[in-house]
């Protein structure tokens, strides 16, 4: 079944980009990035920022807006049966030229799993340099690693927010 990702949610002034590969089938039911209530990405995001954790959508995007975090995933679309990023096939990547030229401010490229780092080397050349860091998976089917643990990990990403962001001004 061929599926297709998201608009990107961000603004020009973002520093990090956090890349998925793309939604699973809850998430595009939803039309809502990491819409699985298993998955961990809203709660890490949460608690990374100090924010409370929200289950309403549009406050959760708002968080990561205010703390110049743009989410996207790796893929335009594919074919894929279920949600498992292993059953992707005919894969097309997103525009990352046209996306980085807008967003001037970028400084960190971090993949949400394995197989997004994967499809982005496979698919994507970039002009410029930029820091890539490549993250547990926050899907529930990453059972290997607890909520403690990947936030351990995720926490990294804290060293690329602007301190005007982090501190809510």
């Amino acid at each position: 079944m061929k599926i297709e990702s998201f608009p990107a949610l961000s603004n020009p002034k973002a520093t990090v980009l956090l890349l998925g590969t793309m939604p699973g089938a809850m998430s595009l039911a939803l039309k809502e990035y990491y819409g699985h209530p298993r998955n961990h990405f809203w709660k890490l995001l949460a608690t990374i920022l100090e924010k409370i954790p929200s289950d309403n959508y549009a406050i959760k995007k708002e968080m990561l807006l205010q703390n110049q975090i743009a989410v996207w995933d790796v893929l335009q679309h594919c074919e894929r049966q279920g949600s498992l990023d292993s059953a992707i096939i005919n894969e097309v990547p997103n525009d990352f030229t046209t996306f980085l030229q807008q967003h001037p401010n970028i400084r960190l490229i971090a993949f949400n799993g394995q197989k997004a780092a994967s499809f982005f080397k496979k698919h994507v050349e970039l002009q410029q340099s930029y820091e890539f860091l490549t993250l547990s998976s926050t899907s529930p089917a990453n059972a290997s690693k607890s909520f403690e643990q990947k936030l351990e990990e995720w926490k990294k990403i804290r060293n690329y927010l602007n301190a005007s962001s982090r501190n809510g001004l």
